[in-house]
């Protein structure tokens, strides 16, 4: 069994700006966790530690797996980017397979199947500038299973999307949660961390209760 991604009194800060305080927490393989608290109490920050793309400025990560995914929230993505859904869904296998390498079978597979999951197969040579929110969210969920990560981290999903796409992130969420997947989600949704099996709720970069 792989050991879990633990977080062990870690602190953040974006200049002299506190942005997580101390944090220490352990995130068990195959749940989801649902981070929550207002804007600016350390949600994508915390997401950003367990990604690897930010480092924090004293405590420890371990467990942390080398394949992990991060969904950003789509609004983050440029819409003026020129690149298709299939390419971007596709950039979800890289990790495995290299920029400079082609695709295999088995790659066109998955990204195929994780199309089908998030409903975006007939949008497959659209560009991302042609979407709309709902589906330009969909297209990054689906580079996210695409990566086939045993750690997928999401970033508000449900942010500003319509109610198809609302039920095709949920669905996911559970079915990755039930295949080993760990999963941790940073949402203002109170039915998704209604749904989580652990809930956080961060106060400027605090823990300020866990349920």
């Amino acid at each position: 069994m792989r050991e879990p991604p633990r977080l062990t009194d870690i602190s953040h800060r974006y200049a002299r700006v506190p942005s997580l305080r101390n944090i220490t927490l352990t995130v068990e393989p195959g749940t989801v966790t649902a981070l929550v608290g207002g804007n600016g109490s350390g949600k994508s920050t915390l997401l950003g530690i367990l990604a690897g793309t930010l480092r924090p400025t004293s405590g420890v990560a371990a467990g942390i797996p080398e394949n992990t995914a991060l969904v950003p929230q789509h609004s983050a993505a440029p819409e003026l980017f020129p690149v298709t859904v299939r390419r971007t869904v596709a950039m979800g296998r890289w990790r495995h397979r290299g920029l400079l390498h082609p695709l295999t079978r088995r790659d066109r597979d998955i990204i195929d199947a994780s199309m089908r999951r998030m409903g975006i197969t007939d949008l497959a040579d659209r560009t991302l500038s042609d979407l709309s929110g709902g589906q330009r969210q969909r297209t990054f969920i689906a580079q996210g299973l695409a990566q086939q990560a045993p750690l997928l981290l999401l970033d508000e999903p449900l942010s500003a999307v319509d109610t198809t796409t609302v039920t095709m992130i949920d669905k996911a969420v559970r079915e990755e949660s039930q295949a080993g997947t760990t999963v941790v989600i940073a949402t203002h949704h109170r039915h998704q961390a209604d749904s989580a099996d652990r809930v956080i709720v961060l106060d400027h970069g605090r823990v300020a209760k866990e349920a």
